[in-house]
Parts: structure tokens; C-alpha cells; sequence
């Protein structure tokens, strides 16, 4: 088991292989992230199922500094990783890059306030059928041209197609890294996170991208 900190974010679902931007100003999530910076624990950024408790409304910035804000329920299979603190500002925020490494599975509820901390177990994809290996590659393919095409239809796919080095990474990273790239909504995100076979995950990457224009 591994033990992971719960940072639950509305809408927002991560995916292996990706690093996501992280500001953190409540003083429970403070004091989370020190601990994980402290003891090298991982911290999960992960979709919600429903709110718990909401915040007060109508808050100014010094009060939210000072105030636990909303509480959410996280959806059970969310991506983890290790947090690296960029910068602290005056007032207490803190800035950082969580780089996301692996899937967990919830286990066990180990602590619930003042902020989430789960026994996980990582959630893996089903061992791949090496005769998959060449459909695999020619899904990928498929997927580049297509956002070829939609890179000169719609600018915006423009720097999905160039960034880094995602296109020539293993397919199945590059399965992962597709949706860190692309946003379809928190909704779909979660039920791709949520897929234990590859080729499941390309064939609904390229039915999203061909509805897509």
C-alpha cells in the first residue's frame, strides 16, 4: 500500500506523465502539502463525486487564507505524484508543479480532517496481447494525423500537436499524455482515467478527436 494525500479539485482529472501547475492557499492545504514535502509523500490531484460542505460565500482573499473552504468527496481512481514547491509568498500561498507518476486505486480512509489521506494501491492496465502492438502503433498514427488536421482547422490544436516530445513517447504513454494535453471534459476524463486497456483508451482518444470539428 501506498499512502497518498487527497488534494480533491472540481472538474479537474490528471493523468500519468504530466505536470500539473498547483496553488495552494486554504491553511489545511498548506500544512498537506509540507507534510508531503517533508515525508516524500505523494499528492493526488483529483476529480470530485460531489461536494460534502460548501464555502462561505462572498470571501475576500485574506479570509480565505485564514478559512478551510469547500469539502468534496474524490472520485476513488485518481493519478499521484510528488510535489516540488516552486515559491512561498508572503501571505503564505504556495506554488508548485505536482509531477504526476502513477494511478492508485482508494484502499482505506486513514484520516479524513483536516485533509484526506488514503492506503492506495496502484491501478494498473491489463498485461498487453503482443499481437495489439502493430494496432496499437497504427491507432497512434491515426491520432497524429488526425490532430494534424485539426491543427490547421483550429489553431488551437496547434501547440497540443508541437508540444515537447509527447508524439514519440511508448504508446502507452503517449495514451496517458494525450488527455494531459486535451481537455473533453472532467466527466469523460474520469471514465479514460478509469480504463484498465490501452486499447480502449486510443480508440476513444480518436472517436473524441473525429467528433471534434
Amino acid at each position: 500500500m501506498t499512502e497518498i494525500c487527497i488534494f480533491p479539485i472540481p472538474d479537474c482529472v490528471t493523468f500519468p506523465g504530466t505536470v500539473f501547475p498547483l496553488h495552494v492557499f486554504e491553511p489545511r492545504y498548506r500544512n498537506m502539502i509540507q507534510h508531503c514535502l517533508d515525508s516524500h509523500t505523494p499528492v493526488a490531484i483529483c476529480h470530485t463525486q460531489k461536494l460534502l460542505s460548501p464555502a462561505k460565500p462572498n470571501q475576500d482573499l485574506e479570509t480565505a487564507l485564514h478559512s478551510n473552504q469547500a469539502t468534496y468527496k474524490p472520485y476513488p481512481i485518481f493519478s499521484a505524484g510528488q510535489p516540488q514547491l516552486l515559491e512561498t509568498l508572503d501571505d503564505g500561498r504556495m506554488l508548485l508543479n505536482i509531477h504526476i507518476r502513477q494511478r492508485y486505486r482508494a484502499i482505506t480512509e486513514k484520516q479524513t480532517l483536516p485533509y484526506m489521506i488514503y492506503d492506495c494501491e496502484p491501478f494498473l492496465d491489463r498485461t498487453i496481447d503482443p499481437e495489439d502492438l502493430d494496432y496499437h502503433e497504427e491507432l497512434k498514427q491515426r491520432i497524429l494525423k488526425r490532430l494534424d488536421a485539426l491543427a490547421f482547422q483550429q489553431p488551437e490544436f496547434l501547440d497540443v500537436y508541437k508540444a515537447n516530445d509527447w508524439q514519440v513517447k511508448p504508446v502507452n504513454e503517449f495514451s496517458f499524455q494525450l488527455f494531459g494535453l486535451i481537455a473533453f471534459g472532467a466527466d469523460i476524463q474520469q471514465h479514460i482515467l478509469e480504463m484498465d486497456n490501452i486499447t480502449d483508451r486510443l480508440e476513444q482518444a480518436l472517436e473524441l478527436l473525429i467528433r471534434i470539428g
